[in-house]
């Protein structure tokens, strides 16, 4: 007589399992999970109604209940779309993969409210680490999450409130280059469109630009030339249009960042080359060089790397003091800072 099986719509549970082998629930839970003080005659028993029934373990259930960690630590980041955390999920799954752990990218969308349901849903999966791009203002709240055993590591924005590791560019020096750069060659008109003003990165860059055009920072002579909340290269592209309609225009813009870039360089496509504003972006793109970009630029493959470290390691060696890393952002001179050569 042929097996009997389960209808494929239906899912079999442990318990049709254990019935079909005779056991317990909890000797056919532990059977399967292959626990070693199982004898190899039940084992088998279990393991061959398991086959006949199609039976389908639910893995991140038997790591709820057994405590265990999941093999995989989650990169929270606000926009996977975004070449430069692409890059950072990149160098990070690189460090991981030696350590047999996968990488999973969730994104936030910039929301704090999505990124702490996320964060507390991997959690409940048991998740090995969270690595966070975090768009919270206060990460007290993630206590809670480490105290049930699950690292978190922040990148690229640090910790807040929080004792926690954070790996981060040292952004206000990196605003400070970008802006020496334009004033040694001969700029006074310097305008800056920056990301969200909230942010850690944005704030710091715009620091260290008026450390070095400013004093006080942000005196009134500036603030018009400085536009904010360029999220989106539209944004950013409405912003160009802004300052570049005034009537002293900028003869130099920094751009806060990779989208930043994107609109301001819409924007100028329509102004002949001689004409254009130097240019200095933050973050190093595939076609910055192409289009011979100047940029300020930190290693995202060390950023990611480290993060990837800092979140195994308590695991491997127990508990240690929080770090905060901050790694060296340096200048990379091309054609958009010294004249428009291409059309």
């Amino acid at each position: 007589m042929a097996a009997e099986t389960e209808p494929p719509t239906t899912r079999v549970t442990l318990a049709r399992v254990a019935e079909r082998a005779g056991v317990s629930l909890k000797t056919a839970s532990r059977a399967l999970g292959g626990e070693s003080y199982v004898s190899e005659a039940t084992r088998d028993r279990v393991l061959a109604a398991a086959h006949e029934l199609g039976y389908q373990r639910n893995t991140a259930a038997s790591l709820l209940a057994s405590g265990r960690l999941a093999d995989t630590i989650v990169l929270v980041t606000g926009d996977v779309t975004n070449p430069f955390y692409s890059a950072l999920a990149r160098a990070i799954e690189d460090e991981l993969r030696p350590h047999g752990i996968q990488l999973s990218v969730a994104n936030s969308r910039e929301s704090s409210e999505q990124e702490w349901r996320t964060a507390c849903d991997l959690a409940d999966r048991q998740t090995r680490a969270l690595i966070v791009v975090s768009a919270l203002h206060d990460h007290a709240a993630y206590g809670a999450l480490r105290s049930r055993g699950i690292p978190v590591v922040f990148v690229d924005r640090p910790a807040v409130g929080l004792d926690a590791d954070s790996v981060l560019f040292d952004n206000r020096e990196g605003g400070r280059i970008a802006a020496r750069h334009l004033r040694d060659a001969g700029h006074s008109r310097i305008a800056v469109i920056s990301d969200y003003s909230w942010l850690h990165t944005s704030r710091e860059r715009l620091a260290g630009i008026e450390d070095v055009l400013s004093d006080p920072p942000v005196a009134s002579g500036r603030r018009e030339l400085i536009r904010g909340d360029a999220h989106d290269a539209q944004t950013a592209r409405a912003s160009a249009a802004e300052l570049l309609a005034l009537p002293d225009p900028p003869t130099a813009i920094i751009a806060g960042n990779n989208r930043a870039l994107l609109g301001l360089l819409e924007h100028l496509r329509g102004i002949p080359a001689a004409e254009r504003p130097a240019v200095v972006s933050f973050d190093d793109i595939e076609w910055g060089g192409v289009l011979g970009i100047t940029v300020v630029a930190g290693d995202v493959e060390a950023l990611g790397r480290r993060a990837a470290q800092l979140a195994v390691s308590p695991l491997a060696n127990g508990a240690r003091p929080a770090e905060r890393i901050e790694l060296p952002m340096k200048l990379v001179a091309r054609e958009s800072s010294a004249g428009w050569t291409t059309p």
